[in-house]
């Protein structure tokens, strides 16, 4: 069993399968806010977003993970990115990552919808028992994010992973099972209705 490529729509966002044909939007999204110089996260560069998207396509192809492209659905603007990945379907586990928004989309509902039609993705469509966020220690507001989703705290992965810079990070590790999901969703409605 593989993720294969599919478009998630809901009110606000549309997640599609990013493509070459999002480039210069999602060149545009990740310079609104100049993404790439915040020390806590892995935006690419401009002039790497081809490699980026090359990269992720491969990983749709494979069915071993799935990149959108986030779509404002009331500019039609690509927000950002976001995607499933070190994906394990035997094992009935996920992980959301790798997720940007441009600043214009910061704190909007974009991401709130957007990670509501991925859990709903991982646990309805696949019946996934799983899903993991992991994020830089140093990343109070992702944290606080991840959190508000509705995902637990598990731990804490010491000198996990290089960034860019060479700094050494330390990872958090979150995550949403199975049981928790109906909660979860009935919190992640509310939020999008208010």
């Amino acid at each position: 069993m593989k993720f294969h490529p599919i478009t998630l729509d809901g009110r606000y966002v549309r997640l599609e399968p990013i493509s070459q044909s999002h480039h210069d939007e999602v060149c545009e999204a990740i310079s609104d806010g100049e993404l790439w110089k915040i020390f806590t996260t892995m935006v690419p560069k401009v002039e790497h977003v081809e490699k980026f998207i090359t990269m992720a396509q491969k990983a749709n192809e494979t069915g071993d993970g799935l990149t959108f492209a986030t779509v404002d659905k009331i500019s039609g603007k690509i927000a950002g990115s976001t995607r499933f990945m070190n994906t394990n379907l035997c094992y009935k586990r996920t992980e959301i990552g790798f997720t940007f928004l441009s600043r214009s989309f910061q704190k909007t509902v974009a991401n709130t919808e957007a990670k509501l039609l991925m859990l709903s993705h991982a646990f309805e469509t696949h019946d996934l028992n799983r899903v993991e966020f992991i994020t830089d220690f140093l990343n109070e507001k992702s944290r606080r994010a991840i959190l508000r989703l509705g995902a637990k705290e598990e731990g804490l992965l010491r000198n996990h992973i290089v960034m860019p810079d060479g700094r050494v990070r330390d990872s958090v590790v979150y995550s949403i099972i199975n049981s928790e999901w109906p909660n979860v969703k009935e919190n992640l409605l509310g939020k999008i209705k208010s």
